[in-house]
């Protein structure tokens, strides 16, 4: 295991736990996030970013705590943001009988989800827009992205549409659990040029 990626794992346990701490007086026991397509401390695929498909990443979990009633994922880069972080992805009222999720949530709310996501719904990321929006770091920066899991003791039946301050304000006092991953992105583009100039403004303005 390389230093940097011992360092991204810490990193992404420290910020999640100030998270966690946010929404829970006591930092509650840790489970395992994972993917198939991405680890910890190594580049995201081209894929999961404006760069490609621009599709949300596949996750699963295990070790859950007892007594799993529900579960919510924010996704969010902490060196974006004004002030950060920036919020890439929310989604939440997610059954505490899911394994994880797939590859390619869809981008409309109207979009039927699988049906062991029944009564999933997204939240707001820093665009305004319930949807995933994958990461587009300025220029060759290399930004961390964190995937953090909450598992809750409650199903609370959140109204869709809610901001990363809303949702941590509306889970407090119900986090039993807590897991994340935390891999990175660099820009990727298949061709020369910048085909995403809109971007730039969005960093300068430190809105991504």
């Amino acid at each position: 295991m390389t230093m940097d990626f011992k360092r991204s794992a810490c990193t992404g346990l420290i910020v999640t736990a100030a998270m966690a701490a946010s929404v829970q007086a006591q930092t509650p026991p840790t489970f395992i996030v994972e993917s198939p397509t991405m680890q910890t401390g190594v580049m995201m695929p081209r894929d999961y970013s404006p760069d490609g498909r621009n599709v949300s990443p596949p996750l699963v979990w295990r070790g859950l705590p007892e007594g799993t009633r529900q579960l919510a994922v924010l996704c969010q880069d902490h060196g974006a943001g004004r002030p950060p972080p920036w919020v890439h992805w929310i989604i939440y009222n997610i059954p505490g009988s899911a394994a994880g999720l797939p590859e390619g949530i869809p981008f409309d709310p109207a979009e039927p989800l699988p049906d062991e996501l029944a009564g999933a719904t997204q939240g707001n990321n820093g665009w305004g827009l319930p949807m995933y929006r994958g990461p587009a770091p300025p220029g060759t920066s290399v930004h961390h992205y964190h995937f953090a899991v909450f598992a809750l003791d409650a199903e609370l039946d959140l109204e869709p549409g809610l901001t990363r301050d809303e949702l941590l304000e509306a889970i407090e006092g119900h986090v039993i659990g807590l897991g994340s991953m935390v891999p990175l992105y660099r820009r990727q583009p298949s061709t020369g040029g910048d085909p995403f100039p809109s971007m730039k403004q969005e960093y300068a303005d430190g809105r991504r």
